[in-house]
């Protein structure tokens, strides 16, 4: 079967397609970021944290507004004509959008419960309210940690199937979320 463009009505619209990729982009790098700092020394273990935390201030306010416009205004697509891939793909789907809402407060509160301020580029944002005790702040990090991990399995799982999609079945699914709603020009002849 040969890779079809992807007609407009069954493609995302632009809006929808810039804020998937950019909140892929930017939850790749929240992982990648908090995952290395440990390796390094200041400045630029320094730096590694200053990115993760800018990222996910942006995060936290690209997320509010991916969701006004998705449940507003975006294009929506049925996810499947079968019932179970309807079923897996809006499953995976909403468990990634629960799980990045509630990676961002748990990363404030570590931060801030800690005594830390967040950091977006040089403002420090200082915390709102005092330290937590100890314990708590180890519990915010771990689960902080654990969700991270979770959208990353998560997310991961989702991007081999839009490949299976792509490359084995050799439907349109993955063309839906691309601007020019084709790749196949470059790899699917």
């Amino acid at each position: 079967m040969e890779h079809k463009p992807c007609p407009a009505p069954t493609c995302y619209d632009l809006p929808t397609i810039v804020f998937h990729w950019s909140c892929a982009a930017i939850i790749v790098l929240q992982f990648a970021t908090a995952n290395v700092w440990g390796l390094f020394r200041n400045p630029l273990h320094h730096q590694l944290v200053v990115t993760h935390l800018t990222s996910g201030i942006i995060l936290s306010l690209l997320m509010p507004a991916r969701l006004v416009w998705r449940m507003g205004w975006g294009r929506h697509i049925r996810a499947s004509d079968r019932w179970l891939d309807a079923v897996l793909a809006r499953s995976v789907e909403y468990g990634l959008y629960g799980l990045v809402l509630l990676e961002i407060p748990l990363g404030y509160l570590w931060r801030w419960g800690n005594g830390q301020p967040m950091s977006f580029l040089a403002i420090q944002i200082a915390p709102p309210f005092g330290r937590f005790s100890a314990s708590t702040v180890g519990l915010l990090h771990w689960l902080h940690q654990w969700n991270g991990w979770l959208i990353i399995v998560l997310a991961t799982g989702h991007a081999l199937a839009a490949c299976f999609h792509h490359f084995i079945l050799r439907d349109n699914v993955f063309n839906r979320m691309l601007a020019k709603g084709t790749i196949s020009d470059e790899y699917g002849k």
